[in-house]
């Protein structure tokens, strides 16, 4: 894929839906049975923009900013996993999502794991990438940021790092990029982030990843959803890319081992945000995949 194959180009209009008196924005388009797009730290809808196009023939492609994300309001909260998680199941209960699929990336993914563990019967199908599937170790990590991720969970440290000098957007996002993001896309992803008071989501991010047993209370979500994984029905796609970053090639081979109901597909050359490297290889999977999916029943509601 070039460059000028992936277009910086955001053509849909925003829309806004009123959960626990704050705005989340979101985009749609097509028409259908839901297709959720979830993001992860520190994107936003934008990053599903060119994929959205090869579903949105055949379903309701919806991608959602997630609370103090995006052009979605940036309420105080604390912006833990739990608050994010009752943000996304209020804008779902809102917009009236049924009989939805899910497609997810990083935080997305646990997220969207997180809530197919708990309303599975509302879930016709889950694809994930670049996605945290089960509980890991700093030897998992990626070696080329494991230290400074360590330093963005030191107290102070990762705070001065994240929401002073803003390096996660600057160059954690950038550099898990093989291709070099033109300045309008680098503009979309700087703009929800703009003042050191935004930026408190960010930062909370990864202290949440549950790394050699802390935080504990998120190995234990984390997990729950894992186990979920290995033993629900549900239909399930891993997309992953060459060499990968939280998914390189020891955890797609545990995913194949333990996820049940899953397929895979390689994607070509990609690092974490795979969406900027390979967007028209994800859509095509994910147009192949959604196509064979039973639709759930409407008694599902």
């Amino acid at each position: 894929m070039t460059d000028e194959m992936i277009s910086a180009h955001w053509p849909y209009q925003p829309r806004f839906l009123d959960v626990f008196g704050s705005r989340m924005h979101y985009v749609e388009t097509g028409e259908g049975d839901p297709l959720l797009f979830l993001h992860g730290n520190p994107t936003s809808s934008y990053l599903w923009r060119n994929i959205m196009p090869y579903l949105a023939p055949m379903a309701r492609c919806v991608a959602v900013d997630l609370i103090g994300m995006g052009q979605s309001d940036k309420p105080k909260l604390d912006y833990t996993f739990v608050d994010h998680s009752r943000y996304l199941e209020g804008f779902i209960e809102q917009l009236g999502l049924k009989r939805l699929a899910l497609v997810v990336h990083d935080w997305g993914s646990a997220l969207g794991f997180h809530y197919a563990r708990r309303y599975e019967a509302n879930v016709a199908g889950v694809a994930f990438m670049e996605a945290l599937v089960r509980p890991v170790t700093w030897e998992e990590w990626p070696h080329r940021v494991r230290s400074l991720f360590q330093q963005f969970r030191t107290p102070g440290v990762g705070w001065d790092l994240i929401v002073n000098k803003n390096l996660f957007v600057e160059e954690v996002l950038p550099g898990a990029i093989q291709r070099t993001l033109c300045q309008e896309e680098m503009g979309r992803y700087r703009e929800p982030f703009l003042l050191a008071a935004s930026r408190k989501p960010v930062w909370r991010w990864p202290n949440e990843i549950p790394i050699n047993g802390e935080p504990a209370k998120m190995v234990e979500l984390v997990r729950s959803y894992s186990e979920w994984l290995e033993r629900s029905t549900v239909p399930k796609l891993l997309l992953y890319a060459q060499p990968g970053s939280l998914v390189r090639g020891a955890m797609v081979e545990w995913c194949r081992q333990h996820i049940r109901a899953l397929h895979t597909k390689d994607i070509g050359p990609g690092l974490h945000f795979v969406q900027e490297d390979q967007p028209h290889r994800i859509g095509q999977a994910l147009r192949e995949w959604y196509g064979g999916l039973v639709p759930l029943p409407v008694e599902a509601e």
